[in-house]
């Protein structure tokens, strides 16, 4: 699965790819935060979505991790709100019963400038990190989909809406099958997509049929480009002084094929 993103690009280049794009707020990013977002933290990220009273694409800040709008006790549904993180591509369409069937047509789009993932090293103690991007896209953009849930507040009392997100997974291509290969949910990979596949994600006539091609697209292995680095889970600065999405040598680390 994916837990683990990089957000380093400035607000301007998601309105280069959507010229028309509209801003439901005041977004500010926080760019040393944004470095690395860890899932598991259920933090705020601008998303793109597509308005539905006026048809047009937004920007609106989502947090990581979809709380069903049946949810009525936030605090209950806390460790459930962990396997909401990601949805598998299969069962979008494949699991009518999942609620990733039911809110299938809340899609929006995650923008990235990369993401992390761990790669497991026969005999050696910690596995190791490595920054995975899309070739020549500074900045791509990753399908997912939302949810909308009204949950009281825990100062006021009062019912508000509650934005969320979560990041669609499928199976590993050549190259992530290698550095996520360990765990329970390994070769797994989020659903890169290419730009002209990305904006038809967000298109209101999708129909199923594309909306399935869209789900079984892989990304070539040719068309990513990683590199291992400094451990990303930890309070710790890098010995080299460089940012967490730089390359770092690890002595004796066996080269991918």
């Amino acid at each position: 699965m994916c837990y683990d993103l990089s957000f380093l690009a400035k607000l301007t280049a998601i309105v280069q790819q959507f010229p028309t794009i509209e801003f439901d707020e005041q977004v500010q990013i926080n760019y040393n935060a944004s470095m690395h977002i860890v899932a598991h933290s259920f933090g705020e990220h601008p998303i793109i979505y597509q308005n539905r009273e006026d048809q047009h694409l937004h920007v609106k800040l989502m947090e990581w991790g979809c709380i069903p709008y049946y949810i009525k006790d936030e605090q209950a549904f806390l460790k459930q709100r962990i396997m909401m993180l990601n949805a598998r591509s299969e069962r979008v369409l494949g699991d009518t019963s999942s609620y990733w069937y039911k809110i299938r047509n809340r899609r929006c789009l995650i923008p990235v400038t990369g993401i992390f993932e761990h790669r497991k090293i026969e005999k050696w103690t910690k596995k190791v990190p490595y920054f995975i991007h899309q070739k020549n896209q500074d900045l791509f953009f990753l399908p997912g989909l939302y949810s909308v849930a009204e949950l009281p507040n825990k100062e006021t009392g009062e019912l508000e809406k509650r934005w969320s997100y979560t990041l669609i997974t499928r199976a590993a291509n050549d190259l992530m099958k290698q550095i996520h290969n360990d765990g329970e949910n390994k070769w797994r990979m989020p659903l890169f997509l290419p730009m002209d596949l990305a904006k038809e994600w967000v298109d209101s006539e999708l129909n199923s049929e594309r909306m399935q091609t869209i789900l079984n697209y892989e990304m070539p292995a040719a068309d990513l480009e990683s590199w291992p680095v400094f451990t990303i889970r930890t309070s710790k600065e890098r010995p080299d002084g460089k940012q967490k999405t730089e390359p770092y040598v690890w002595e004796g680390l066996t080269e991918l094929n």
